[in-house]
């Protein structure tokens, strides 16, 4: 694996403002400036592009005690544990091109040709499994 990966997936948050740093540094990616590209302008025409951002995060603790029944000392506890994680991912992906001249603004979808592709496959192969199972439903 890479090593900064490794780095950055090994990297434990100690306390909240470095929990709070993290999220920020997700959300960071939501700005605007994210989402829109800065204008470019050719001749009279000007081009910007829009994207899809998309961020996910999620935090775990946990905790416990509990008592040794093993020990020679019932009154006395033995055992802990407590714990914690979490997670996040950001990503984008281009959606539009946003074209505005002389005669207007006009918005050029960009089209995913491999995310349509799957989900055709997929509807696909679940009409095929729902035929097989309607068959033998009904023999």
């Amino acid at each position: 694996m890479d090593k900064e990966f490794d780095q950055f997936v090994s990297t434990t948050i100690k306390n909240q403002q470095q929990a709070a740093e993290l999220v920020e540094k997700l959300f960071a990616v939501a700005e605007p400036g994210a989402v829109f590209s800065e204008p470019l302008t050719v001749g009279e025409r000007t081009l910007i592009t829009a994207a899809e951002v998309k961020v996910g995060m999620g935090f775990g603790f946990g905790g416990g005690i509990g008592t040794d029944e093993a020990s020679e000392d019932a009154d006395q506890d033995s055992g802990a544990g407590f714990g914690g994680g979490g997670g996040g991912a950001s990503g984008g992906r281009p959606i539009a091109a946003i074209s505005i001249g002389p005669e207007g603004v006009e918005v050029e979808p960009i089209v995913d040709v491999t995310k349509i592709a799957l989900a055709f496959f997929t509807a696909l192969g679940s009409m095929f499994v729902m035929l097989i199972k309607m068959r033998k439903a009904s023999s």
